[in-house]
């Protein structure tokens, strides 16, 4: 069965040059690639400058997914906060968030959600398949990110998970140097893009902070950045888009 999913940066809707608070380039965006799921980060609530709206419910009505996860990473005291999230098709099973703060270092986390999908649509007798989705934002210095993503594989549930599991790991890694997969999650038996795509800045992108990762009975199939004029705008990240197939045997 194939599955699509978009990982995006959004940075609290507020747009990467002129700075405008807009969560309707945002849903263009998302919406104009159709996602079963989307893994957010930097989705804010009660700000001020976002009118005070709480992010994760605005977009999904807009965008008409219902099932719905979020977790606060920062908090101001009178500004917010801001946070992941994840949108989808399917119906939530389990969500958790796990902790990657470090000592004196801005809070950083993962977003975990349990889905039951369909294989093959429509069957009235098909099967259903646990799949994990992981979205994460991870710290802005390289050792930090070490640590984080170390951290995250020795956790639960993750460490506890079948190697025939399908899991995706998306997100924010703030990955400069393109190293992080081939160094800590391939060897944990994950497979990703061969080339990584640029995402940041979004107006002329230099550097591929954004990831797709998955393991077990997924597979990539394409996996794209967003190259729409409104996205150019709408954040300072782009969104990538993954489109993958779950399967029920290895």
């Amino acid at each position: 069965m194939r599955i699509r999913v978009l990982t995006y940066n959004i940075h609290k809707c507020l747009g990467g040059l002129d700075r405008r608070y807009d969560p309707g380039r945002i849903a263009e965006t998302i919406a104009h690639y159709d996602p079963d799921f989307a893994l957010l980060q930097e989705v804010a609530q009660n700000s001020r400058r976002s009118n005070y709206e709480t992010q994760v419910d605005r977009l999904g009505d807009m965008l008409g997914l219902r099932h719905r996860s979020y977790f606060t990473n920062v908090r101001w005291k009178r500004k917010g906060e801001y946070g992941n999230a994840i949108l989808s098709r399917y119906p939530l099973t389990e969500t958790s968030n796990i902790d990657l703060t470090l000592p004196l270092k801005k809070a950083r986390s993962v977003l975990h959600a349990r889905f039951r999908v369909r294989l093959g649509k429509g069957m009235a007798k098909s099967k259903t398949k646990t799949l994990h989705v992981f979205n994460l934002h991870l710290g802005l210095s390289g050792a930090e990110r070490k640590i984080q993503l170390r951290k995250f594989l020795d956790s639960h549930p993750f460490a506890g998970l079948d190697h025939r599991t399908p899991i995706l790991v998306g997100g924010d890694f703030n990955d400069v140097w393109g190293t992080l997969g081939r160094k800590l999650l391939e060897p944990a038996g994950f497979r990703g893009m061969k080339n990584p795509l640029r995402t940041f800045p979004a107006y002329a992108p230099v550097r591929a902070l954004d990831s797709i990762y998955v393991r077990g009975n997924l597979q990539l199939a394409r996996v794209q950045s967003s190259r729409l004029k409104v996205a150019r705008s709408a954040s300072d990240h782009l969104p990538l888009i993954a489109d993958m197939e779950i399967f029920n045997s290895v």
